[in-house]
């Protein structure tokens, strides 16, 4: 069964301090305290932050996610996290296979669907992320490519679960460029075609959600889309006016 509801993510990327959570966040709360919006809210901030932004939001308006984690458990991995690090600390999901992952850590999509695992062993939600490069849209493999992507990054342990896919075509992240209105429709189209591929039944109900310099002024339009269940929203969710516009406008 499909939700009735948007997923809006917001990604902060290596962006936050502790001042951000007595202003952007103390400023969206306020907000959805006294307009309580039809949506589903999350923020995944550093891990610095995670913690400290979910005692801030205490009360459960705007949920608080994590960017990545380990496959294993704990071990002698300096620098990483993991899922039940990320569990520990309050989060309740995990952005997986993001672009900058994926090109700037040489992350496969088998390596995505080992990370898918561990989220959800942990009890997070996990929002994999899909796209093309500029160079793949132009040589007309944008839809193969996502296809690929989504049948090596999902596993067969989302049947059932709460995950969200999210399609993010790579030209389009911090660039302020969006594909148009009917490029979104054909990816998510054929994103749902290949979640159903390898799911079954299990790739119905998760919602696909668009990311790729999403912003109040193009929101609305984008979030009519069929199949478009959401939004991952980059920039914009570090600003609490833009980020409550988008919430808005779903």
């Amino acid at each position: 069964m499909k939700q009735s509801v948007k997923l809006i993510v917001g990604n902060w990327k290596m962006n936050g301090l502790a001042a951000d959570l007595t202003g952007a966040v103390a400023e969206m709360l306020a907000d959805l305290s006294a307009r309580p919006a039809s949506v589903r809210a999350g923020l995944c901030p550093p891990a610095t932050l995670i913690d400290r932004m979910v005692r801030a939001i205490e009360g459960g308006l705007i949920e608080v996610g994590g960017q990545d984690c380990r496959v294993e458990t704990k071990g002698a991995f300096t620098g990483g996290v993991s899922a039940e690090m990320l569990a520990d600390a309050g989060a309740t999901m995990v952005i997986l296979g993001h672009s900058e992952r994926r090109q700037e850590f040489g992350e496969s999509d088998a390596l995505v669907s080992e990370k898918v695992g561990a989220a959800l062993r942990a009890g997070l939600m996990p929002i994999i992320c899909v796209g093309e490069t500029l160079a793949q849209r132009e040589a007309g493999e944008a839809v193969s490519v996502v296809r690929s992507q989504i049948l090596g990054s999902l596993s067969d342990q989302l049947a059932g679960q709460d995950w969200a896919l999210a399609y993010e075509p790579v030209w389009a992240i911090g660039t302020g460029l969006t594909p148009t209105l009917e490029q979104i429709a054909e990816i998510h189209a054929a994103a749902r075609a290949a979640m159903v591929e390898r799911l079954g039944e299990g790739g119905r109900a998760a919602p696909i959600l668009y990311g790729g310099s999403v912003n109040p002024a193009n929101a609305r339009d984008i979030l009519a889309v069929a199949e478009v269940g959401g939004a991952l929203v980059g920039g914009a969710s570090l600003k609490a006016a833009d980020f409550l516009a988008i919430i808005r406008a779903a």
